[in-house]
């Protein structure tokens, strides 16, 4: 079984807590045990934002604000590759080649943002795609895909299902709604619907949870179901 695990900055350092890395990387550590191929990608979270807007005000452009807040995606990876044991590929993967060849040859990959433009989202979303992974996980502080963002609206309701093009319908408004807050982002759902990769959405801020939703699909998120799948991977089944 191979797997992208996806954890949010918000999830993994939304301040500097090593016991909180070290609860995630000791999940990944057990998934790898259980004979798991894993690669992981970190996001930049609060600590992103803070950069960024400092930078924002001191001039910098678009470009150069990305580029920012990928070198913070690449500290928070190396934070958990410091929690991580000897099956951790100790370099921070800069490309998707360099993850490939890292999880093909066994060992746990660790990475941050690529490029200019692209969110960890859409990263992990084209890691999963190129390593032909066959689970993606986001653990994000949300748990799941809601029709509008519980952070504002009490009423929001969380979709247990979706198919992978009603995941881009849902996230597509969101997208352009300025200030709206979507668990992942329209470029992601767009590649999860183009490599119809199966998919789950959860609350991720207790790293056990990612554990059971890739060892049994045991969660309280949104299943992102492409069509013409069954239900329940064989996988899940022999478990």
């Amino acid at each position: 079984m191979r797997v992208v695990v996806s954890i949010g900055g918000s999830v993994l350092a939304p301040d500097l807590d090593a016991r909180r890395v070290e609860g995630h990387a000791a999940v990944i550590e057990r998934l790898a045990r259980e004979g798991v191929e894993l690669g992981a990608v970190v996001g930049g979270g609060g600590v992103a934002r803070d950069y960024i807007n400092a930078a924002r005000d001191l001039g910098a452009n678009e470009v150069q604000l990305d580029q920012i807040g990928i070198d913070v995606t690449r500290i928070n990876a190396r934070l958990l590759i410091a929690a991580l044991g000897p099956k951790v590929d100790p370099k921070v993967a800069h490309d998707y080649e360099e993850a490939g060849d890292s999880i093909r040859r066994g060992d746990i990959s660790v990475m941050g943002g690529v490029m200019p433009g692209q969110t960890t989202d859409a990263v992990a979303a084209a890691l999963a795609e190129y390593v032909d992974a066959d689970l993606l996980v986001y653990a994000t502080s949300a748990d799941g895909v809601f029709d509008a963002d519980p952070n504002v609206d009490d009423s929001a309701q969380r979709y247990e299902e979706l198919s992978a093009s009603d995941l881009v319908d849902v996230i597509a408004p969101m997208s352009r709604d300025a200030g709206a807050s979507a668990p992942v982002d329209l470029l992601a759902a767009k590649l999860i619907e183009r490599s119809g990769m199966r998919t789950i959405v959860l609350d991720g801020t207790d790293p056990e949870r990612i554990e059971r939703a890739v060892m049994r699909g045991e969660h309280s998120g949104t299943d992102i179901i492409p069509d013409g799948t069954a239900d329940e991977p064989s996988y899940w089944a022999q478990r």
